[in-house]
């Protein structure tokens, strides 16, 4: 969104980005957006705006395509985030990785919390950052709280693939990337990651360019 539609209410500028077509544009990293934050969502959006929204954010993870999105990627500083993963990979991965499939939902006004001491590190990507992975430890095992987009509570535990997705997309909505919790030394371009990289896990990555997992 440029910057003289900062200036104009919340609600008006989402309508002429919505109104601009689909899928909508993702903003990529050093835009100011993805690092200031987000506001908690009260009703700046009525039902029907919201809908359409929620919507264009499907529209738009589906055709990137990834298995989160969240409003500060298409430049909507509102604390609203969408998940979805049908998770087609090979049973190993599946295995190592604790990736099963999570159906679409949306996550508004999220936060989380760890469930135990346990954590797990694997490459992880990012719509805002194309063409680039790095070996991220999150926490094993979370708890998420907020509201569905209908103001339904959402208190679940989440383990696995889905935990790393629901601490990604809500580290968003506080202005942290994944490159913030990343081992640098891992930095792997697509390419390197499809030739080198492409195990379940990440031990030879760790072994070959230096890098402690937890």
């Amino acid at each position: 969104m440029g910057t003289p539609d900062d200036r104009a209410p919340l609600a008006e500028r989402v309508g002429r980005l919505l109104d601009a077509g689909l899928p909508l544009t993702i903003v990529a990293a050093g835009d100011p957006v993805l690092r200031r934050g987000t506001e908690p969502f009260d009703g700046q959006l009525e039902p029907a705006l919201l809908a359409r929204f929620v919507e264009a954010l499907r529209i738009t993870m589906r055709a990137a395509p990834g298995v989160g999105l969240a409003a500060p990627q298409v430049g909507v500083p509102l604390r609203i985030a969408v998940i979805e993963d049908p998770a087609p990979v090979p049973e190993e991965v599946r295995l190592v990785r604790g990736r099963v499939p999570q159906p679409f939902r949306v996550l508004v006004n999220p936060s989380y919390e760890p469930v135990g001491d346990a954590r797990a590190a694997f490459f992880e990507g990012c719509l805002s950052v194309p063409g680039w992975q790095a070996v991220v430890a999150r926490h094993a095992e979370v708890r998420l709280t907020g509201h569905d987009e209908h103001g339904r509570a959402l208190d679940e535990v989440f383990t696995g693939w889905p935990a790393r997705i629901v601490q990604h997309e809500t580290d968003h909505l506080d202005g942290v990337l994944y490159l913030d919790r990343a081992e640098s030394r891992s930095l792997s371009s697509n390419q390197a990651m499809a030739e080198r990289w492409a195990q379940p896990g990440p031990e030879e990555a760790a072994r070959a360019l230096g890098f402690e997992l937890p």
